[in-house]
């Protein structure tokens, strides 16, 4: 494997992990506002 290659593969998996990062603090917040809306009602 050359350096390019192992450089483009660091950065796919950057940026997949920057996506699940992402989608977790999503998450947390859509539970959040979920659960501040049942304490309201």
């Amino acid at each position: 494997m050359t350096p390019e290659e192992r450089t483009a593969l660091n950065r796919r998996r950057r940026q997949r992990n920057w996506a699940m990062l992402g989608a977790l603090v999503g998450l947390v917040v859509l539970f959040y506002f979920i659960t501040i809306a049942k304490f309201v009602h």
